[in-house]
């Protein structure tokens, strides 16, 4: 099956909100080939098939936040709220716009969070890699800052004084 949309554009579009990697209806009206308003209707009126762990709406300042954070020329006067979708919600998504183009995005999104996911996860093993190996350098190099102290008070102890000495 030939890509309708590059991995890379769909992962571009989530983001952290909340805790939670989510995409925007306005994103996901955009890779639908829907208008936002559509989407957003849609949604309302199979509102019972999104639970708040599937979708949510921002608050103004997460709106602002976020606004802040990407490109803001392409927000415009939005006029309600945004709803954030997280991977379960994004797959509900393809059965209330029953139409193969939504199926065929929606098979994009779900490997794009997979890989979004194998991403953070080797992330983690590296970190930890990372993490372990500071603490191995960090014990070697204290034994050496040790020795290199102790030699430095050594030399200056069996340094002779110089100078004038005064007998009491």
């Amino acid at each position: 099956m030939n890509q309708l949309i590059a991995l890379n554009d769909i992962t571009k579009r989530i983001y952290a909100i909340r805790g939670v990697k989510v995409m925007l209806d306005r994103d996901l009206a955009e890779l639908y080939e829907v208008e936002t308003k559509a989407l957003k209707r849609s949604v309302r009126r199979h509102s019972n098939r999104f639970p708040q762990d599937f979708m949510f709406e921002l608050t103004a300042d997460e709106l602002q936040n976020l606004r802040s954070q990407i490109d803001t020329s392409s927000w415009g006067g939005t006029r309600y709220l945004p709803m954030a979708f997280t991977e379960q919600g994004v797959a509900m998504l393809s059965g209330i716009l029953n139409s193969e183009r939504a199926a065929e995005v929606n098979i994009q999104i779900m490997r794009a969070f997979v890989q979004l996911r194998h991403f953070l996860i080797d992330h983690v093993e590296l970190k930890r890699e990372l993490d372990e190996f500071r603490k191995e350098t960090n014990e070697r190099f204290k034994i050496v800052f040790t020795v290199i102290d102790q030699l430095i008070s050594a030399d200056q102890e069996a340094e002779p004084k110089i100078g004038f000495i005064e007998n009491k």
